[in-house]
């Protein structure tokens, strides 16, 4: 038996837990420079609010129903996901964190009550997080996803919690979902289902499997074989990012040299920071910049430079280096720039990496970084950083961000006795 526990509308549930006088408002959360809705409470969908929305256009709509409006929070979020996670490790020998606000636990070989099991996870996530979840149990981890959706709709009448552990049940909640809500269909796919009349989750199991495999890949045989009962999705350990990438888009145009340097600067930071979090070396770099495309009647220019580093490294000293050379190769006089990027790519692992005879890292980076990262880690993320780096502050706009309550010691809740 496999579990998939979500938690509910998690970026809404997270600004709750530190305020709640939310509870019950309708709320949505925006992206990066507050400009569209990316996260929405179940009161605010049912004010018709939809998923990317352009915040400007929905002001008045936010105005008149009362609407909270939070910017994007991460550092909060991420936060909030990791204690969610290592609760909900605890449950099971072997984890897979599916997203920021999903896991799936394997309970293969445990002599359990499922349903209960299911309750008593629940109920501990919400005791020491205040993070509502939804659990789903069942055979397999299609099905799990499944009965996960049929907790989150009913939860009156599940609880919560809802076991998919009888053929009885199985039937029914494939005659309910629709072939689009099933995980893994995709638009094109359920299209496709549509087309030949393949209406519900039923109907698509029970199609002929040459079928599947022809219009849906092997990917889709193996969905609808998990649909069946029979497990065919293992469980995935978490991986390691392939690349690393952070880019801008700069609130006012750009057109010197040195203010688009101090932005690279500090999204290179920002990327070998993360690099080293995941124990990795890049040999790789990618660093570009972008003039304004909307501004169609100046030049437009949108260059960028692959960067082949002399050795593997995850030194910020090192990586602000090369992508310094790299502006410079590709950097034009007299143009405004309004985005700009750096992607760090080729890794290998930190911990099994053999040095060259000839070209290394400098080796007294590896302690400095070390120290910088714990710093960071303990106070706040630019508690350490290059003199190089861009000095401001507020590099996008959040005007209606909510403190990091659990990860800066400046907004920490205080309780009034």
């Amino acid at each position: 038996m496999y579990a998939l526990i979500d938690c509910n509308n998690f970026y809404a549930s997270c600004e709750r837990v530190f305020n709640p006088s939310l509870i019950g408002v309708p709320i949505v959360v925006l992206s990066n420079n507050d400009g569209c809705v990316i996260a929405r409470s179940n009161e605010a969908k049912k004010l018709g609010i939809s998923m990317g929305a352009p915040a400007f256009q929905h002001d008045a709509v936010f105005k008149r129903n009362g609407v909270k409006v939070f910017s994007a929070n991460f550092p909060l979020y991420g936060d909030m996901s990791r204690r969610v996670m290592s609760i909900l490790s605890s449950y099971s020998p072997q984890q897979e964190i599916y997203s920021i606000d999903e896991c799936f636990l394997d309970f293969t070989g445990m002599d359990i009550d499922f349903k209960s099991y299911g309750l008593k996870i629940k109920q501990n996530v919400e005791k020491w997080t205040a993070i509502p979840v939804s659990v789903g149990i069942a055979p397999t981890k299609a099905l799990a996803k499944l009965a996960n959706r049929i907790a989150k709709k009913f939860p009156a009448e599940t609880e919560g919690s809802y076991v998919i552990d009888s053929e009885e049940k199985r039937v029914k909640a494939l005659k309910w979902v629709h072939v689009e809500d099933i995980w893994g269909v995709g638009r094109k796919n359920a299209k496709k289902l549509y087309a030949i009349g393949a209406n519900r989750a039923f109907d698509f199991v029970n199609l002929p499997e040459s079928w599947v495999l022809k219009n849906m890949t092997i990917t889709g045989l193996n969905l609808q074989k998990e649909l069946k009962g029979i497990p065919a999705i293992d469980m995935v350990a978490v991986e390691k990012k392939q690349s690393i990438a952070t880019t801008r888009t700069f609130e006012n145009d750009m057109n010197t040299f040195n203010e688009v340097k101090e932005r690279i600067v500090t999204f290179t930071s920002m990327s070998a920071a993360k690099l080293r979090e995941q124990q990795s070396l890049c040999s790789r770099m990618v660093v570009f910049i972008e003039t304004n495309r909307f501004k169609e009647t100046e030049t437009q220019y949108y260059p960028s430079i692959l960067v082949k580093l002399p050795f593997p490294t995850n030194s910020t000293l090192e990586l602000v280096k090369f992508a310094n050379w790299g502006l410079k190769q590709i950097f034009k006089d007299h143009l405004h720039y309004k985005r700009a990027g750096v992607v760090l790519m080729n890794f290998e692992d930190a911990n099994q990496y053999q040095p060259s005879l000839f070209f290394n890292s400098n080796p007294k980076h590896k302690v400095l970084m070390e120290k910088i990262d714990a710093l960071n880690k303990k106070f706040h993320r630019d508690a350490v950083r290059l003199g190089g780096q861009d000095k401001r502050k507020h590099k996008m706009r959040q005007e209606h961000l909510s403190g990091r309550f659990t990860t800066d010691i400046k907004d920490i809740i205080t309780a009034v006795i």
